[in-house]
C-alpha cells in the first residue's frame, strides 16, 4: 500500500473526512492533564489537527464520566472531530463507560492499550493489556459490540518485547477496529532509544483498517518521511506539540509542496502567553498555575536555546512576573528569528521534575 492509498483507507473505513485528503489524516495525541480544552483551543488557533483525542477516562467499578475531561468533547468549538479515551481491564465497566459516552458527541471511542507508566501496567490496564493476548481479545470483542460507531485502539508494539504484536494485530482484524494508532516502542522501552518503525510497516501492511503513525514524529520534515516509510495512513503527535503548536499546520503545507510557516521567537512568546490566559483555572494560586506552566515550557525550551538557558532560568521562575521576564529576554531580543523545527541535541525536558505531566499515550511520566 502507498502512504497516498493508506490516506485514502480513513475515507473508506467512515472516519471524519481530513483537512486536506490525498495527505496522511493528522491527531493531537491524548496527554492526560494536557489535551483538555483549553489546551485544544490554543492548538487549533495555530492550525489544528484532523482529529484530537481526549486524556483517557479511567474506568473501574466506580468510575463516572470525569466532567472535566467530558468538557473536552461536550464544548468543544475547535471545528474538529474529538475521539474519547477508556482505559480501564473490566469488562462490564468498559461496555458501561463506551455506552455512556456515545450520549455525548464523540467521533469515536478509543481503547488505551500503550500507557507505559508503572502504575498504570501493573494493573493491568493501558500497556499491561500486551500481556495477555487473551484479555485483549476479549476487551476487544467486548467494547466492538458495545460501539456500533467508531471503535479504535492505540497501543505500543508489546511490554517486554514484540513477540505479541502479529498475535494482537490479527485481534484488530478480527474485531473490526476501525482506526489503529501504534507507537513503535515497547512499554519498557517508555521513551528511550529509537521508534520501530518498521513494526509500524508491519502494522499497516497487515491490518485492515488505517494505521496512525507515533512516536519521535518531531517535525513536519521527519513526519512525512515516516508517513512514506511505513505506509501508515496517519501521524499522531503528542510531546512536540506542545513544543511546536504550529507542526500540524506545516505538515499539510509540506505535503501539498507550499512554503512551510516558520515561526519566531515572537510567535513562540505569543504561544507562552496565550498557553498561560487559556490553562488558567479561577481559585489556583499563581505560584501552582506558574509550575504548571513549567511542564509545558520544559518541551517549549528545547528549541529556545542550544545551552538550555530558557530552561533553566523558567525552572526557578516563582510568579507570573518572573516567568515572564525570563520569557521576554529569551523571545524578545531577536523576536524575529526562527524558531528552529528540532529541539536542540542534549536539550532535555524533565517534566517529572514539575508536576505530573503526561505522554503521548496518555499517561503520566
Amino acid at each position: 500500500m502507498t502512504p497516498q492509498q493508506a490516506a485514502a483507507a480513513g475515507a473508506v473505513r467512515g472516519l471524519p473526512p481530513a483537512l486536506l485528503p490525498g495527505l496522511p489524516f493528522t491527531s493531537l495525541a491524548p496527554m492526560q492533564d494536557v489535551t483538555n480544552l483549553p489546551f485544544m483551543r490554543v492548538i487549533a488557533r495555530r492550525g489544528a489537527p484532523d482529529y484530537f483525542f481526549t486524556e483517557f477516562f479511567r474506568v473501574h467499578a466506580h468510575s463516572r464520566l470525569e466532567g472535566s475531561i467530558l468538557e473536552s468533547v461536550t464544548r468543544n468549538d475547535t471545528g474538529r472531530p474529538v475521539f474519547a479515551q477508556l482505559i480501564g481491564e473490566n469488562l462490564a465497566d468498559l461496555r458501561r463507560a463506551a455506552g455512556d459516552l456515545q450520549r455525548h458527541p464523540v467521533a469515536g471511542i478509543d481503547l488505551n492499550m500503550g500507557c507505559p507508566a508503572p502504575k498504570v501496567y501493573k494493573k493491568n490496564v493501558g500497556g499491561g493489556l500486551l500481556r495477555d493476548v487473551a484479555k485483549v481479545d476479549r476487551i476487544l470483542g467486548t467494547l466492538r459490540d458495545a460501539v456500533p460507531g467508531l471503535f479504535t485502539v492505540k497501543m505500543r508494539i508489546g511490554f517486554e518485547d514484540a513477540d505479541n504484536f502479529a498475535a494482537v494485530l490479527a485481534l484488530i482484524n478480527k474485531h473490526g477496529i476501525d482506526l489503529l494508532s501504534v507507537h513503535g516502542r515497547t512499554v519498557r522501552e517508555g521513551y528511550r532509544g529509537d521508534v520501530h518503525y518498521n513494526r509500524i510497516a508491519q502494522a499497516a501492511a497487515t491490518v485492515h483498517c488505517p494505521v496512525q503513525a507515533n512516536g519521535n514524529l518531531t517535525s513536519a520534515a521527519k513526519a512525512l518521511a515516516v508517513w512514506r516509510e511505513t505506509g501508515c495512513a496517519g501521524l499522531m503527535i503528542g510531546r512536540s506539540a506542545i513544543r511546536n503548536p504550529w507542526i500540524f499546520r506545516q505538515i499539510r503545507e509540506a505535503g501539498q509542496g507550499l512554503p512551510v510557516h516558520r515561526p519566531t521567537l515572537a510567535d513562540v512568546r505569543g504561544y507562552v502567553q496565550d498557553l498561560y490566559e487559556a490553562t488558567r483555572t479561577e481559585g489556583i494560586p499563581e505560584k501552582a498555575h506558574v509550575n504548571r506552566m513549567k511542564k509545558f515550557l520544559n518541551f517549549v525550551g528545547q528549541s529556545v536555546d542550544p545551552e538550555g538557558r530558557f530552561l533553566h532560568e523558567t525552572r526557578r521562575a516563582q510568579s507570573e512576573a518572573e516567568l515572564f521576564t525570563v520569557c521576554d529576554r529569551h523571545l524578545l531580543a531577536a523576536p524575529d528569528q526562527p524558531y528552529p523545527d528540532e529541539p536542540f541535541d542534549g536539550v532535555v525536558a524533565r517534566p517529572n521534575c514539575e508536576a505530573p505531566i503526561s505522554t503521548g499515550d496518555g499517561c503520566r511520566l
